[in-house]
Parts: structure tokens; sequence; C-alpha cells
């Protein structure tokens, strides 16, 4: 069977979306579709999901994907050789074994409803914030699982009887779709992967297994919890009852750790996706590196049961993409997303206007979920080209942010430069079609951004994943990065030294200004 002839397929669930893509041997998609659902947003700071949605948008795409594929002369049927899963991390789902139904809506990542418990659970512990570090990586933070599923034990009527039965189950999202994806109630597999498992905040990153004395601290049932596998593994076939039957789910990884195989990045080497928020990963090799300066250590890929664990240090950024969708959705400045380069454009600086994110706390470095989104520094020469790019610069702003603290954790030896004297930082995700925040992102570094010729890498990490399980790839291919660099753009800084820090000092400045804002009075 030819290269051609040889297809991989992806699911990539993300935060507003689900995507199928059907991947050639060469790692060309020759088949894709994409469907939006619904978010939720019951009251402020707080943000849903319909897992009943999602198993539908993946069950359309899959069948969407593979229409057009077969139109275009693809004989998927018989060439397709596995199913590789990404998905957005730490959202949180509780469900029914006997019914297969959620028994409350999944609750998103960035969803800040937990404030209180975390609270409470600073007070208490005696390490306070950062009293499950030495274990998990993580600090305390309405970001991770672990606080989630405490709110729904607390919240949900009937869940702890359902818990106390048996019957109620726990998962991110990964976990959600494998179960209803190898059976559901018929023998659905109970699984989560590695790098998933570590965003719960109740993996603990040196046995790779659930820390039983982070679940005694937290009353969290162990019987709740599901398996954990590597990232490049057979998990199980594919149920009847699905576009695709019988094909192996041999990829499983959480998005950002899919983007870190996509872009191929190994010991040293960072990378920077921009979506719905920001994720900035670094890879620290075999060794776990503690952050000092506000990052969290986690897990960055196991490609398989006997693979060695890559780890990472990671800045999440909580509102990145969002905020042009705010703009688009909610003040109406653009009516696509794509408008906001041009409108941008128009000025040459946002004329001293900052706009700092903070919709529902700011994540790495900073750690608050009392700061509130702001937009200082507004005069009667503002207009809305000013802020659109004041909207760009904030991404870059805290991207900076994450990678200065990087730089400080890893210290010179912990990151790779190209021929010994330029850090590269990679970048994808569908917020980098935009060539104007890829060169004030590189300006505001003061070094090189390097774009891949294909942007979608965390689909094709999670192919690549479920490919290595089944032999289509090995990981020499897989990491081959010097040819996809020659396929890459680049962008370089043009941005004066001085004048670049005497904005990254503004920025600061501004987003001191966001903190204790979260009791306003509405």
């Amino acid at each position: 069977m030819s290269d051609s002839e040889v297809f991989i397929g992806s699911i990539d669930q993300g935060t507003t979306s689900t995507r199928f893509i059907i991947y050639d041997r060469l790692a060309r998609a020759v088949g894709s579709h994409q469907v939006e659902f619904t978010q939720f947003y019951p009251q402020a700071g707080w943000m849903e999901h319909d897992p009943m949605e999602i198993i539908e948008s993946v069950r359309i795409c899959m069948a969407k994907a593979l229409d057009k594929a077969t139109a275009d002369g693809h004989n998927v049927d018989s060439g397709l050789k596995a199913i590789g899963l990404t998905n957005q991390r730490e959202t949180t789902v509780v469900w029914s074994k006997s019914t297969g139904l959620p028994l409350y809506n999944a609750i998103v990542w960035m969803d800040v409803r937990t404030s209180s418990i975390c609270r409470n659970l600073e007070k208490e512990l005696p390490g306070g914030r950062t009293h499950f570090v030495e274990s998990c990586g993580l600090p305390i933070s309405t970001y991770f699982s672990a606080l989630k599923l405490l709110w729904l034990l607390d919240n949900v009527e009937g869940l702890s009887e359902a818990v106390k039965k048996g019957d109620a189950i726990f998962g991110t999202i990964d976990t959600w779709l494998i179960w209803n994806l190898t059976g559901g109630v018929e023998n659905g597999l109970h699984v989560t992967d590695i790098s998933n498992a570590s965003r719960t905040m109740l993996m603990n990153l040196k046995t790779l297994d659930w820390d039983k004395s982070t679940l005694d601290t937290l009353g969290i049932p162990a019987k709740m919890l599901p398996k954990i596998i590597s990232n490049s593994e057979i998990i199980g076939n594919i149920a009847k009852g699905w576009p695709i039957t019988g094909i192996p789910i041999s990829g499983c990884l959480g998005d950002q750790h899919a983007a870190m195989v996509g872009q191929s990045c190994r010991k040293g080497e960072a990378k920077s996706t921009y979506g719905t928020g920001a994720f900035i990963l670094l890879n620290t090799g075999e060794e776990v590196i503690k952050s000092n300066h506000g990052l969290l250590s986690t897990v960055a890929y196991k490609l398989g049961p006997k693979a060695p664990v890559n780890y990472a240090l990671e800045g999440s950024i909580a509102i990145a993409g969002a905020a042009v969708q705010w703009l688009r959705d909610s003040l109406g400045i653009i009516s696509s997303a794509s408008e906001i380069e041009e409108l941008a454009s128009k000025v040459t600086s946002t004329g001293g206007v900052y706009f700092v994110p903070a919709f529902n706390g700011l994540f790495a470095p900073w750690w608050r979920d009392d700061a509130r989104g702001i937009c200082i520094g507004i005069t009667r020469f503002t207009n809305k080209s000013h802020i659109a790019r004041a909207v760009l610069e904030s991404m870059c702003f805290q991207v900076k942010d994450v990678l200065d603290s990087m730089h400080k954790d890893a210290g010179k030896k912990g990151e790779a430069k190209s021929e010994g004297t330029e850090f590269l930082l990679r970048v994808d995700g569908g917020a980098t079609v935009n060539n104007l925040l890829m060169q004030i992102q590189a300006d505001l570094l003061g070094s090189p951004v390097v774009r891949p010729a294909d942007i979608e890498t965390t689909a094709l990490g999670a192919a690549y994943a479920a490919g290595l399980a089944v032999g289509v790839y090995t990981q020499d291919e897989i990491f081959a990065s010097g040819e996809k660099m020659k396929k890459a753009s680049i962008f370089k800084p043009v941005l004066e030294e001085e004048l670049r820090k005497k904005k990254v000092d503004s920025w600061c400045r501004a987003v001191s200004r966001s903190f204790d804002l979260a009791d306003l009075s509405l």
C-alpha cells in the first residue's frame, strides 16, 4: 500500500468547536470538517458545555470528513489505520455508567465558580496555595479539574449517592469521548492519558498515578477516576454506531501537549498555541523543573507505555483569541475575527492604550483570580483601531510574561538555540494567520517567531501519536524538525530595544491596575 493510501484520523475537540481531520501518511489533510457547539454562561464567570452536544459534534465531523475525503477519491475505508484524539484540558464531566448520561453540564477550564473553594483550601491547608505543588506541579486554582469536581460533589443533587453506588464516574473530555467511542454503557473504556491526568491536580508527576494523599485530603473517591495511560498506545476500537467502526484509538493528548508533538518540540524547545487562550510550553526533558516564577510543572508527553516521560514548564493564558471574539460578538467593533488585522494595521501604535483581558482573572505568571479586564490610556484621540491593536498587543505581552518566567526557571542550559545564538518560539493555532500579530510578538520578545506551514499542529500531533502506536510513523520522522523549518515563516524583531522596554514597563503597570476588581458592584 502506498503512502497516499494510508490514513490516520484526528479528533480535535476544542473549547468552542470540534474538528475531525483525516491525514495521509505524508501528514497531508485529505478531508476535514468542523462544528461549533454552544457555550453556556449561567452566571458571571461561569462557563459550561453540553457533553451530549460535544458527542454529537464528533459524530457529525467524522461523517462529513469521511464524505469529503471519499468524494475527492481517497479510499479511506480501507486505508484508515488509527484515530488520535486531542481535547480541551481541565474541562470536567461526571456521568452515569448505567445510563450514559451526564449528571451535570461540563464545567469548562476557564470557569471560576470554584474561587471560594480555592480560598478555603488555601486557608485550611498548611502549604496554602502551593500545598499540592510538590506532588502535581500545580497551585490551587479554579483552573484545574479537581476543584471543579469538588464543586460538583457539593452542588449536584444525587451525585454523592451515585458515587456511593459506584454509578457516577469522572473524566475530562478525552475520557468522556473515549468512553462513548468504545461502547459507552456497553463496556466503554474509562481511561485518561497522562497529559490530561497531569492537569487535574490529582496525578503525582513522579509516580504517574493518582496521588492517594491528595485524594484523601480533598475527599475525592478513587473509584470515580479513570485509568491513566500513555499518549501513544492502542487503547481500544471504535464501537458500532459511529461513522467509523473497528478502528483503533491509539493516540490521546491534551491539546497543548499534542501541539508540542506536532511542533516536534524536543528538550529545550518551546511552542505557543494561540486559540481561545494561549499556552506556552517549554520541554524540560526527563526532569521536572519546579517553577519559582509563576509557571506550572507538567507532563509534555510520553509516547508509549515504555517510553520515557518528557516534562514541561507551562504558562497558561486564559484570554487570547477570546478577546478578539469579544470585540466581534460583544462590542461589534469587527464583524469577523479576520478583520482585526486590517483594522489594527491602520495605526502604527496603540496611542498609549493598554488592554488587559482579565475577563476571568489572570493565569500565569500572575495567578490573580481577583483581576478583571481593563482598558487604560484612553484619550479623545483613541479610536477603534487603537483598541484593536491593543487587543493584539495584550496577547503578545502575556506570552512575553510567560517566556520571561521560563527563561528564569530553566536557565540557559534549559533552552535550545538556533545555531547557538537565538531562542526560537514556535507558534501555532488559528490566530497565527495574523501576520501583524506575529510581528508584534517578535518585536515584544526581541527574538524570532517561527510559524510552521501547517498551523493546525494540535490535530497533527494527535495523528502522529496515533500513527506511532500502530507503526505508521517513527519517532525520528515525527521529530525531524529540520525539514519542517524549511517551509516555515520566520518573523524577526525590528522594534528598538529602548522602546520595547518602555512598552513592557507600561504593560506591567496596566496589569497591576487590573488586580482586586472582582467585587466591583454590578
